[in-house]
């Protein structure tokens, strides 16, 4: 990219002529375009990709008893999850009853996310996390539970992710009394090539790469897995720690610190792509060089 194809707001932006590594897959391209518009220049490697979980009668199995033998509250960890388990209803036929069940059972969100991705279906939510984490999730059902709707004995549908089973949250439940029904509707796998994540990997411990924006979880493990299999773990950690390292949110920050990588930039309270971007052209922009 060339000085005059800079446009002016962009060489003010804190992004101008900045490489950024992007380890999104999704919306891999929305999220180049919104840094490639501040002028910033961007290494796509997308490291994750996410597919339907191969298990489709379990889902199955899922779905019909959400329908059928409706569960007293709904939880969504993400709107990646809920859109899967709605794909899997449509191609089962039962799409209008997976949604009316969505509709009469009570359903807390872990953030804004799952609100965003109900919405075109014509649902939404009955409540939002205190958090976009865990113990968000955990602190407002205490909540509610204190305030007479008692988890006791209820049926408790959980949308969970990956293959991961946070622990935190089904113990939680169990623990006040709860049956939960848990349901992984999509898994990860790698996207890019091995030897694309090493490059990238290269790139940054040779300094070539001005700041990363992680999106989740997933991202930060493949990209440290890969490295620790080329014997190049230590030094991509030491140099996270002096490239400025983004997170789109608390969940992703608290992955990279179990790493012991500290997070430069998270946004305060809005945790999508834009106010990632924007926060990440306000840091960079506040130290220059």
């Amino acid at each position: 990219m060339t000085a005059a194809s800079v446009l002016p707001e962009a060489a003010a932006s804190g992004l101008a002529g900045r490489r950024v590594a992007l380890p999104e897959s999704r919306a891999l391209e929305v999220f180049a375009g919104l840094l490639e518009r501040r002028g910033a220049e961007v290494w796509r490697c997308p490291l994750i990709a996410i597919h339907d979980s191969p298990d489709r009668a379990a889902i199955e199995a899922w779905l019909h008893r959400a329908i059928e033998a409706p569960f007293d509250r709904l939880i969504f960890l993400t709107g990646e999850g809920f859109t899967r388990l709605t794909g899997f209803a449509r191609r089962a036929g039962r799409e209008d009853a997976w949604l009316a069940a969505v509709a009469r059972t009570p359903t807390l969100v872990r953030g804004p996310k799952p609100g965003r991705a109900m919405k075109p279906f014509g649902v939404r939510p009955d409540a939002v996390a205190a958090a976009p984490t865990t113990e968000g999730i955990i602190e407002t059902l205490s909540g509610q539970d204190r305030a007479g709707q008692h988890l006791a004995g209820q049926r408790i549908g959980a949308q969970l992710y990956g293959a991961e089973p946070n622990r935190r949250l089904l113990e939680f439940l169990e623990q006040a009394g709860a049956e939960v029904f848990p349901v992984w509707p999509y898994r990860y796998a790698d996207a890019a090539e091995t030897g694309r994540v090493t490059g990238l990997i290269e790139a940054l411990i040779a300094g070539e790469v001005d700041a990363i924006a992680f999106t989740s979880q997933a991202q930060v493990r493949r990209l440290l897995r890969v490295a620790r299999d080329a014997g190049r773990e230590d030094a991509l950690l030491a140099a996270l720690g002096r490239t400025v390292v983004a997170a789109i949110g608390p969940v992703v920050a608290d992955e990279l610190r179990a790493h012991g990588v500290h997070p430069t930039v998270v946004p305060d309270g809005q945790y999508f792509m834009k106010p990632l971007v924007s926060t990440l052209a306000r840091h960079l922009g506040a130290h220059g060089g």
